[in-house]
């Protein structure tokens, strides 16, 4: 049996152990991520075919939802929204926030 598929029976296996709310709070995060991701993509694409636009609020908005990871993964990949420093700084703020609420939830 080759490494990875051993690297994802174990992941599986875990992750089937943990309490059902823990299961639906881990695939809710996965969603609302690359839903995020992609929106920070089309927004980007959108701006440079000069076509109307994803409000930075929709953008706040699934950022603030648990997105904070696809935010800041859609903005260095589709190179969207880097030079505004106070996009950044808030979400990073959201995401350093979010990682409190997670600890403080299952510690």
């Amino acid at each position: 049996m080759k490494i990875e598929n051993i690297i994802i029976h174990n992941m599986l296996e875990n992750f089937f152990q943990l309490s059902l709310i823990v299961q639906l709070i881990i695939i809710y995060l996965i969603i609302i991520n690359i839903i995020t991701f992609f929106y920070f993509g089309i927004d980007k694409t959108r701006s440079t075919l000069s076509k109307k636009r994803i409000s930075e609020k929709m953008l706040w908005f699934l950022t603030a939802l648990g997105g904070s990871l696809g935010a800041l993964g859609g903005m260095y990949f589709f190179r969207h929204k880097t030079k505004k420093s106070s996009f950044q700084a808030g979400i990073a703020i959201i995401l350093a926030l979010q990682i409190l609420l997670l600890y403080f939830l299952f510690s």
